[in-house]
């Protein structure tokens, strides 16, 4: 009698039954994006050092504040990815008969664009800033006038013993500035070394995702490192879904503080230079949960005070009033995408912030939905 023919395993299920291989059934996902074909049932020693090992890994990237260079790290990789598939169907229609080589072409032409775009954007912004740090003493001079004429005003209109606590003109706010930078230049010092590093391990990360992208196939892998990649496939995965999301958050951020500079400004008489540039970082800094709002929020108000403190302070109160709501907007979004509650995602960012601090808000989103992936794949949820 013949035998009925085979049927592809289903995703979600292990290929070898579990009374075959001796052991428990760990379940396995289809493949995503990097992912490796669905691979035989493990042992749950193999399956349960994996967890432990990206369990571990994940907490000391938030303990070693590698964070940026994690998220960079993905970033990279599905940027190289995308851009290669881009540029490989692209050459496609324009050369068929070359088309047994134009993959690899692609992939090294998307990494090289993604690790040397970083580079060309630095040099850019450093040419453009020349003016800024040329007028920065007049801008100073400015702001200190300004305060000085605010403080004036409020001693006028405060009683005695109160308006005796304020200062008495520029020379003294000067003074207390620069007693405050003084007392804090330790901190400052601290303070800017970690963004170094930080800058420096995200770049380093985009580096290594780029070139994780375009490594030849390897060969067939033992158990651990197999369920290793697993691991690393749905953290990928999870990666994308957030970027999906934080995609439209970053349009919608755009979208208003394009508004707020092209149009609601200039009613004012109010004019930024550089208003492109400025609505560009917006979408792209946008693409970073919180940390890239408060980074746009940042510049946009230091451009703003290079034209007049009341610049400056309609520029700070527009920012602060569209991206109070981040934390809800970013929830609802990114529980859409990846099928979670928000009031889950808005509980674990509370959390995660209370805990890790900055970090833990950004990380939040990611993490948890990397856990919740991990969960169904189990059938534990």
């Amino acid at each position: 009698m013949a035998q009925p023919p085979l049927e592809p395993p289903e995703a979600g299920r292990s290929i070898v039954p579990a009374h075959q291989t001796g052991t428990p059934a760990v379940p396995v996902t289809g493949a995503g994006i990097g992912a490796p074909a669905p691979f035989a049932t493990l042992p749950r020693g193999v399956a349960l050092a994996s967890y432990l090992l990206m369990a571990g890994a994940l907490l000391l990237v938030m303990w070693r504040n590698l964070l940026p260079g994690l998220l960079c790290v993905c970033l990279g990789f599905l940027a190289t990815r995308a851009l290669a598939a881009w540029l490989a169907q692209l050459a496609r229609r324009r050369d068929p008969p070359a088309s047994s080589v134009l993959p690899r072409l692609a992939e090294l032409t998307a990494a090289a664009v993604v690790m040397l775009s970083p580079l060309v954007l630095l040099a850019i912004g450093v040419t453009h800033s020349r003016g800024y740090l040329v007028e920065a003493p007049q801008q100073y001079r400015e702001l200190l006038d300004y305060m000085a004429r605010t403080v004036l005003e409020l001693r006028l209109k405060l009683p005695t013993d109160m308006a005796s606590h304020l200062p008495e003109g520029a020379a003294e706010i000067q003074r207390i500035i620069a007693s405050y930078l003084g007392a804090k230049a330790g901190a400052l010092a601290m303070a800017g070394r970690a963004w170094l590093a930080g800058l420096l391990f995200a770049y380093v990360g985009l580096l290594i995702g780029s070139l994780a992208a375009v490594r030849p196939p390897a060969p067939p892998r033992g158990p651990l490192a197999a369920a290793l990649q697993q691991r690393i496939t749905l953290l990928g995965e999870a990666f994308r879904q957030i970027v999906a999301a934080q995609f439209w958050i970053a349009s919608f951020n755009t979208l208003l503080t394009a508004l707020f500079l092209l149009f609601i400004l200039p009613l004012w008489g109010l004019e930024l230079p550089y208003t492109p540039v400025l609505i560009t970082l917006t979408f792209v800094a946008g693409l970073v949960p919180i940390v890239g709002n408060l980074l746009c929020n940042a510049v946009i108000t230091i451009v703003g005070l290079s034209v007049s403190p009341m610049a400056a302070a309609a520029c700070l109160g527009f920012l602060i009033l569209i991206h109070k709501a981040e934390y809800v907007i970013n929830a609802k979004v990114v529980g859409r995408r990846t099928h979670m509650g928000v009031w889950e995602l808005l509980s674990v960012m509370f959390v995660a912030e209370a805990v890790f601090g900055p970090a833990g808000l950004v990380a939040a989103p990611l993490f948890y939905a990397y856990l919740k992936k991990e969960l169904v794949a189990a059938r534990l949820v």
